[in-house]
């Protein structure tokens, strides 16, 4: 498991990710629904990504996505309020 702090080391992360899969920037953008642009700007590390379709990518490489440090919230369901 890796240890992302910053928007380059995602990037990397998702670019090397897409590569073990054997898979071209044009053919994940395909998979994930977003554009060829959004996949080189990712990859690049581009602070202002949108991060439903960040989502999407992950999803799409098959990878997932966990946060530590936070309470589980599991079993609350769609309660997102405070």
């Amino acid at each position: 498991m890796s240890t992302i702090q910053t928007t380059d080391q995602l990037g990397a992360a998702l670019r090397t990710a897409r590569k073990q899969l054997g898979l071209t920037q044009p053919q994940l953008a395909l998979a994930a629904g977003v554009g060829t642009r959004f996949i080189v700007d990712l990859e690049s590390g581009k602070p202002t990504v949108r991060l439903e379709h960040v989502l999407r990518v992950i999803d799409a490489l098959g990878v997932e996505l966990r946060l530590s440090g936070l309470p589980n919230t599991a079993s609350e369901g769609a309660d997102h309020g405070a």
